[in-house]
């Protein structure tokens, strides 16, 4: 039988890191270290090579949290999520979606034998007052792969894939064109690069489209397009690095973004396997 990701384990890992209290924002690093702490427990099922990426900011220390499959092997792909959230929030789908997107992906693929070392990183600060800053863990980590020269062939960035909608007209837009090009409904998962940078960002949308069962669509733009460059993806972005998004287009669709209502039952689990699912294809035949 074909591996497959699971819903129920999607919802345990969701569950976990939204009943951390207080929230795992900036201000409470003990709880971003009970975030972390779980995430490391979770990847150590399934790989002895994980390390702890440890910084500090404003006294504090917080640290990205890394696992590697296949690491005999030279090129790597980057798989990242972020375990912080904004303000005073549960962040389901921002972004415990994408870690646990991220177990899971590992769990899938750490018996696969591929022609790339993996690392699935689970990063912290992520979100304001610390994005776009160089005290993001991804911007730590980036910089750190261009200074060893690592060669990587893609970043891919989960960034809240869990929020889906039937309903017409659910789905928003930064300018009115797109409306042209993209449903008016919120039942699809989005594959987000940058201009120059097509080639990958299609290859991984018509992969997950045979991976998975959910719709798949894909955007190259620049960053001035609001939410274009709103995660991880931009850092290896600065450094020269192909990097792309996977998400369900945040703001653009849940309601719940950066509030208290961004909750575990707000998530559809079920389409959130089929992400997984798509990506496990895509990240085996890239």
């Amino acid at each position: 039988m074909p591996k497959k990701a699971s819903p129920e384990n999607l919802y345990k890992h969701v569950e976990f890191l939204t009943s951390i209290k207080p929230f795992r924002n900036y201000l409470h690093p003990e709880s971003l270290d009970k975030a972390a702490e779980y995430t490391k427990n979770q990847f150590s099922i399934y790989t002895s090579h994980i390390t702890e990426q440890k910084f500090c900011v404003e006294y504090n220390e917080y640290k990205n949290v890394i696992a590697s499959i296949n690491t005999d092997k030279k090129e790597r792909i980057i798989i990242g999520a972020h375990y912080d959230v904004a303000g005073d929030t549960p962040g389901a789908d921002d972004n415990a979606s994408g870690i646990a997107g991220l177990i899971e992906l590992l769990g899938l693929l750490h018996h696969e034998e591929l022609p790339y070392r993996i690392d699935f990183a689970a990063y912290t600060l992520e979100e304001p007052p610390f994005f776009a800053t160089e005290y993001m863990g991804s911007y730590i980590h980036a910089y750190s792969l261009y200074k060893e020269k690592a060669k990587i062939k893609v970043m891919i960035c989960l960034e809240m894939i869990g929020y889906f909608s039937d309903k017409k007209g659910s789905q928003q837009f930064p300018l009115p064109f797109f409306k042209l090009l993209y449903p008016d409904t919120g039942n699809f998962i989005g594959v987000v690069g940058k201009l120059g940078q097509k080639e990958i960002t299609t290859k991984i949308r018509e992969l997950m489209k045979k991976g998975g069962k959910i719709p798949v669509y894909s955007i190259n733009a620049p960053s001035i397009i609001p939410g274009v460059d709103l995660s991880d993806h931009r850092n290896f972005w600065q450094f020269g690095y192909q990097a792309v998004m996977i998400t369900d287009t945040a703001f653009y669709r849940n309601p719940n973004y950066h509030r208290r209502t961004d909750t575990v039952n707000t998530l559809d689990y079920k389409r959130m396997a089929e992400v997984i699912n798509g990506l496990y294809y895509a990240i085996k035949n890239i």
